[in-house]
């Protein structure tokens, strides 16, 4: 799935943004997904259209469900 599970993100049994989320503090992170909301949106036009606009929903809900659960994957 190149939105949500793209296989350049995966390395091993750990996808990119589960390695990040362990490696940077709750405000880094919201920071990082923030900046990829951003991108996506700004570029879809010019790129990857829908796809890009797929992307954005899915770092949206990930910030979203950051913010809901303080930070705690497990609430």
């Amino acid at each position: 799935d190149p939105v949500n599970h793209p296989d350049h993100y995966t390395a091993g049994k750990k996808e990119f943004l589960d390695i990040a989320k362990d490696f940077l503090s709750n405000e880094q992170f919201k920071g990082a997904l923030i900046f990829n909301i951003f991108k996506y949106l700004f570029r879809y036009e010019r790129k990857n259209g829908i796809e890009d606009l797929l992307k954005a929903e899915f770092y949206l809900k990930r910030l979203i469900k950051l913010i809901k659960t303080g930070g705690n994957p497990n609430r």
